[in-house]
């Protein structure tokens, strides 16, 4: 059973960059493909960013170029490093873990979650 712990998140300003981690423990984190989601008050769960085991990663529209996903295989974590942050990436931040990287976009394939942690980008 795999256990996910987000954390970094917190209160920057637009064009601001931020950091946000997540620790896994419990499992063989090497395995597993991983995914950041998100979501804002009233809307949906929304893909982020994945990485492969082998470091593939997908990005939507929205974040590519601006968002970077990476993990380490050692320290059994996966980042998301966030660049030129927008009000509009106001949201609770998911990390989450599925044993395939095949429509990864789609959050109901993946088998674990962290609890969130909240980013706001607000001047």
């Amino acid at each position: 059973q795999l256990q996910l712990v987000e954390s970094g998140g917190g209160l920057v300003q637009p064009g601001d960059s931020l950091t946000l981690s997540c620790e896994a423990s419990g499992g063989t984190f090497s395995t597993y493909v991983m995914g950041w989601f998100r979501q804002a008050p009233g809307k949906e769960r929304e893909f982020v960013a994945a990485i492969s085991r082998s470091g593939a990663t997908d990005y939507p529209y929205s974040v590519k170029g601006r968002f970077t996903i990476s993990r380490d295989n050692v320290k059994n974590t996966v980042n998301l490093r966030m660049n030129m942050l927008k009000s509009e990436d106001t949201a609770i931040y998911y990390c989450a873990a599925k044993p395939l990287f095949v429509s990864v976009r789609i959050p109901t394939g993946y088998d674990y979650w962290g609890r969130g942690t909240q980013v706001t980008v607000s001047s």
